[in-house]
């Protein structure tokens, strides 16, 4: 088994007697279903539902802590103070504790799927740095992160939260819901990020093509011969060039409802 850490997360603390009825209006999670036993994948959306920020919500001693990437997590508190008004809450960065995952793992499940392995929150320091190695264990899973789904650029349920566990669409209200519910009931998701296996040399080529050149969706991450792309879902069987490189879509379990 592997144990590191993701030095490339931060910790948040949501804590006071608001702190769950805080969240529970501004993020696409129940957050009332968060538990010792796993976490929770979440957003927070732009009004239009699109990803501002993607995060998993781990249990506490007396806080909910937001596991985040670290290059967001001071603009995400910034952001959440924006919401916080009068209520009871406080809201800190954590830089005593960091998130750890483990492959295969039996701790708490990661919330997308337990073939990530575990994820939990720990003491800082507690296990070797393993950000890169970690990186090209979800690549080879075929499993989106942060670095795919960007900051205000892709629809929520393009990121393939609806699948990977991070959106309740019976949890009432929250910023973006009335266009992410829309999407999810009329069966609107034409793109979404999926795995790819290439074949070849792409050289540095981002754009993913057909045989006849048109262009049907965009590299967004890449590790070795595997990549997260931002794909038009029709196309998927088609023959698709990354360069002069073919490429397969891979379909892993977790995406199989989108097919």
């Amino acid at each position: 088994m592997t144990t590191v850490t993701l030095e490339n997360r931060a910790v948040l603390a949501v804590a006071g007697e608001d702190a769950q009825t805080f969240l529970q209006g501004l993020i696409t999670h129940d957050v009332g279903s968060l538990a010792a036993s796993h976490g929770l994948l979440a957003g927070l959306l732009s009004p239009q539902g699109k990803a501002l920020f993607d995060f998993h919500l781990h249990a506490g001693e007396g806080a909910i802590l937001i596991d985040v990437a670290a290059m967001r997590a001071d603009a995400l508190l910034k952001r959440l103070s924006m919401y916080k008004l009068r209520k009871a809450v406080t809201l800190v960065r954590r830089d005593d504790l960091a998130v750890l995952v483990a492959w295969p793992g039996d701790g708490p499940a990661d919330a997308r799927t337990p073939a990530l392995g575990a994820r939990w929150i720990g003491p800082a320091g507690s296990a070797p740095a393993g950000a890169d190695a970690y990186d090209a264990h979800r690549h080879a899973v075929g499993v989106p992160d942060s670095e795919d789904i960007g900051q205000d650029e892709l629809l929520w349920l393009e990121t393939g939260a609806d699948l990977l566990n991070g959106v309740s669409f019976t949890k009432g209200c929250y910023v973006g819901q009335e266009n992410t519910a829309r999407m999810h009931h009329r069966d609107k998701v034409r793109r979404r990020l999926v795995p790819i296996t290439i074949n070849g040399d792409a050289g540095d080529a981002s754009e993913v093509k057909d045989a006849d050149g048109r262009a049907c969706g965009k590299l967004r991450s890449r590790n070795g011969d595997h990549a997260i792309v931002h794909l038009r879902l029709e196309a998927a069987a088609a023959p698709l060039f990354l360069g002069e490189a073919p490429v397969t879509v891979r379909r892993p379990a977790w995406l199989e409802p989108a097919w």
